[in-house]
């Protein structure tokens, strides 16, 4: 909906696109996802913000440190190297069940740090899954996963998807709001999947690779004109 509202000409058509997603943060708080909450209003937040950007470049690389920054403080999380009172307030946030999880994963990628203990073993080998009846036999982390049953290889072929993602973002040629707006959606994607299994679900992964594939394809012609401007990763250039 925002990068649809940020592909609309007209002020008028953009507000009433944003509508959407400004239902989704009122109704979120109330439903007690506090994590949909939050993505919602940033993405929201975002793509209001990003119609004043002008150059892509920085701003991808904003979002690139900010998706790295989270993964890093789950892994750190996981090694039981954060200091006390932040790690203590941590686990009773994100419950010491999960906790648990990214533990027994890092402890298969250390043991396994080349192949990896195979893909989707990480359940039968963990002990704290094994305890929990209602386990989905997945360490709610995508990289940690990946870490634990594919080795570095899973671990480097993730950050080089998303890498290639965002390059392919500045390298679009939609306007630089529409790629703003996508860049953020599918950053605080790949922080939610860092903490939890979203990509595990079929949807979640189709809408996220859709959402790529709009925000990097070419526009139609009649469209062409008016995103020459800002365009590419010298949309600035052009406009000056």
């Amino acid at each position: 909906a925002c990068c649809a509202a940020r592909a609309a000409v007209t002020p008028a058509v953009r507000c009433a696109l944003w509508l959407p997603a400004a239902a989704a943060v009122v109704t979120a708080a109330p439903l007690g996802s506090v994590t949909g909450y939050v993505a919602v209003a940033v993405v929201l937040l975002c793509s209001v913000a990003a119609g004043r950007v002008r150059r892509r470049g920085p701003a991808l690389a904003g979002l690139a440190a900010t998706a790295a920054a989270v993964t890093g403080l789950t892994w750190a999380v996981a090694a039981n190297a954060v200091p006390g009172r932040t790690a203590a307030s941590l686990e009773e946030r994100l419950t010491a069940h999960r906790v648990g999880l990214w533990r027994d994963a890092l402890g298969m990628a250390g043991d396994h740090a080349g192949p990896g203990v195979g893909p989707g073993r990480f359940g039968e080998l963990s002990t704290v899954s094994a305890q929990s009846p209602l386990s989905t036999g997945k360490p709610h982390s995508a990289p940690l996963q990946l870490a634990a049953e594919q080795g570095v290889t899973g671990v480097a072929l993730l950050a080089l998807v998303f890498a290639w993602l965002l390059y392919a973002l500045w390298r679009s040629p939609r306007a630089t709001p529409v790629v703003l707006t996508a860049g953020a959606a599918l950053t605080v994607l790949a922080a939610v999947a860092a903490v939890g299994n979203a990509l595990s679900f079929t949807a979640v992964s189709v809408g996220g690779g859709l959402l790529a594939g709009l925000a990097t394809a070419r526009p139609y012609p009649d469209d062409t004109t008016r995103h020459t401007a800002d365009a590419g990763p010298r949309g600035d250039r052009a406009t000056r």
